[in-house]
């Protein structure tokens, strides 16, 4: 098994991450080759909280331009956690 920590990269704090902790969900920005039952495993090892359901997106890096130059930014995967009733993460407590 890997490494939990190398598995979750950060927490998504946007408007509508934040809105959907009401609702026992948890979004996180997690490994591209990660699937759900390693997701599962780390949240469960890092924040000690027991998980019922993870749902993943895979978002695609957009293409950006500077002046001539054209790059483009790294693709990405969310995962969104939904906790068993009554866990909390403190880590969001603050958000």
């Amino acid at each position: 098994m890997k490494n939990p920590r190398d598995i979750i990269f950060r927490p998504v704090v946007t408007e509508k991450s934040t809105g959907a902790i009401e609702d026992n969900k948890y979004t996180f920005v997690v490994d591209l080759r990660a699937n759900k039952v390693e997701i599962r495993q780390a949240i469960e090892t890092i924040f000690k909280v027991k998980v019922t359901r993870v749902n993943t997106i895979r978002v695609l890096g957009k293409t950006k331009r500077v002046g001539r130059t054209v790059g483009r930014r790294p693709d990405y995967k969310k995962a969104i956690v939904t906790l068993a009733e009554g866990q909390r993460i403190e880590f969001f407590e603050g958000v």
